[in-house]
């Protein structure tokens, strides 16, 4: 972390109440962080909420969970009718929504929040994290006291609501208006349902400029119905199982696309690539999933037949540690010879 970081997260910290403020008493951890909150007298509308939500017994369970807690002021500025609408039984499934995207799995204090830029929540999504002019923010929210302990977690407060995204990838991509030829496409190959279904999926979505790279007539050969198998085939090769963030992407190296085929991601001159097409947009959230925004369209390699069953030989690696400097530096090792 630079120095100059440093200092905005002490800020940052003291600006949010770490060290002071009316939560800190003696007992608060030893309740849990429903009853902490329902005692603290600001939370009504959150206690409400959680009840609607059927969460309260989760929130009163073993944990540990990080919660951003919006305050009674914070849900009024929500839009009239909003709250009470949320809170229609028809409506339980957007509300248990909202409130998991306020929860974060585990114990995470505000000296290592600080520290994030992003974090996964219960709801699958992710809230962005940052510390501008001595605040940190929570998306939109400002976090205006932090680190109040309880028996199985931790309760950081916010001044604002947190909405996660409502709309599915399709959807999300529509409203982005720079998707409409991977959308035709999708709807081409009948994969819109898939990709407007409940499991999370992944999404690698180029542009239309990525579509117009292809050769001249390539986007109006696969849209013809005959070649229906074959776009769906192309398209699936840009989606992978679950919620893949781009932290994780970097980090596995390769995924599993739904199409069967192997997507690995590389970092280049400093700049992310995923099979070679260039990542300019990364982590978009959706209700469903997430989509990563490519410059060019990723085709799958033609099938191979198995020829031989014999495994590749391993390479081995040793580690070399300069003696002056520390460095660590790696090379292959050569096979030894065995009598």
């Amino acid at each position: 972390m630079s120095s100059r970081r440093f200092f905005l997260s002490l800020a940052a910290m003291a600006a949010i109440g770490v060290f002071q403020g009316s939560f800190a008493t003696a007992n608060a951890a030893e309740k849990d962080i429903v009853t902490t909150a329902v005692e603290a007298g600001s939370f009504k509308t959150l206690a409400a909420a959680l009840k609607a939500g059927g969460l309260v017994e989760t929130l009163q369970g073993k944990g540990p969970f990080t919660v951003f807690a919006p305050t009674d002021e914070a849900f009024a500025k929500l839009p009239a009718g909003t709250v009470e609408t949320l809170l229609k039984p028809e409506n339980k499934s957007q509300l248990v929504s909202v409130l998991t995207y306020h929860v974060v799995s585990g114990k995470v204090a505000a000296a290592q929040v600080v520290k994030l830029n992003a974090a996964a929540t219960v709801n699958g999504q992710r809230v962005n994290i940052k510390v501008e002019e001595g605040k940190v923010q929570v998306d939109q929210a400002t976090v205006v006291k932090a680190d109040i302990n309880c028996s199985n977690g931790i309760i950081h407060v916010v001044d604002q609501v947190l909405l996660p995204s409502g709309d599915n990838i399709p959807a999300t991509a529509d409203k982005a208006g720079t998707f409409k030829t991977l959308l035709a496409a999708a709807k081409a190959a009948g994969l819109v349902e898939v990709l407007s279904g409940d499991k999370p999926l992944t999404v690698f979505a180029p542009t239309d400029d990525a579509f117009a790279k292809l050769p001249a007539g390539t986007v109006e050969s696969l849209l013809k119905p005959e070649n229906k198998e074959k776009l769906a085939s192309i398209l699936k090769f840009h989606v992978v199982p679950g919620r893949v963030f781009s932290n994780d992407v970097l980090s596995k190296k390769e995924l599993k696309s739904v199409q069967g085929g192997m997507l690995t991601a590389a970092i280049k001159n400093g700049a992310a690539t995923i099979n070679g097409a260039g990542l300019i947009a990364t982590d978009i959230d959706a209700s469903n999933g997430v989509i990563h925004v490519i410059d060019s369209v990723m085709l799958p390699p033609p099938a191979t037949a198995k020829t031989s069953h014999v495994a590749p030989a391993k390479v081995q690696y040793v580690a070399h540690v300069c003696p002056t400097t520390g460095r660590v530096t790696y090379f292959v090792a050569q096979p030894t010879c065995r009598p």
